[in-house]
């Protein structure tokens, strides 16, 4: 099985050709990284158009199609998702999309925090053990999680952080964003068992900033 797997949840613009077996891990057989948190409408076609190349692909090779979900902010997270919706629609492939941070962790061992920028001073996290996401995603301030880890804290340690806000909780930064071969790892199941995809709900966490307007004041004369 062949599946074109996409992120742009974090500033990191992810797109890689990965080939899937009956059993054993997912296999990335080309990937592009791009750096651009306000530019992933820009980058992401490219990326995806180079990497079916280097893989020597085509998109009429696909099988299927894996998005990461986020969280993430909501102009970069809809291209990706957008993105993914339209290539399915027209190839007429099925479309899984999986939480970002479940793709970061994938295949680590031990309490793993997955930490990523939701700007404003704020961050994503999630908690996860031994691949299964136990906490989260949540949106914070860092100073708030860094509070929470450790033995004092109700999160307790962790043995890893991940992600590309790490260095918002004192921890180096290490897997900034996520990997092809982690998306379809996370989707892995659901592909080999060829279920339907449930619908790409993008994971914001954060009330929008447009509101409907209220009610006209009334006006009165003098």
């Amino acid at each position: 099985m062949l599946v074109l797997a996409l992120d742009t949840a974090t500033a990191r613009i992810t797109a890689g050709v990965v080939e899937l077996d009956a059993d054993g891990p997912p296999t990335t057989l080309a990937a592009r990284d791009a750096e651009g948190a306000r530019a992933h409408a820009e980058l992401l076609a490219p990326a995806v158009a180079d990497a079916l190349a280097a893989a020597g692909r085509t998109r009429a090779d696909l099988d299927a199609v894996v998005a990461g979900l986020g969280p993430g902010p909501f102009t970069g997270l809809r291209v990706g998702l957008v993105t993914a919706a339209a290539m399915g629609d027209g190839l007429g492939i099925p479309v899984h999309g999986v939480p970002t941070h479940d793709a970061l962790a994938a295949g680590t061992r031990g309490r793993v925090l997955v930490v990523t920028d939701a700007r404003r001073r704020e961050v994503y996290w999630s908690l996860l053990v031994d691949g299964v996401r136990v906490h989260g995603p949540e949106v914070v301030a860092p100073a708030e999680l860094a509070a929470r880890l450790g033995p004092d804290g109700d999160l307790g340690p962790v043995d890893r952080v991940l992600g590309d806000a790490a260095a918002q909780v004192g921890a180096a930064t290490v897997s900034p964003g996520p990997t092809p071969d982690g998306l379809v790892a996370v989707a892995a199941p659901a592909l080999r068992a060829g279920a339907d995809p449930g619908p790409l709900v993008p994971l914001y966490l954060r009330r929008p900033d447009a509101v409907p307007p209220g009610a006209p004041k009334a006006v009165t004369r003098p």
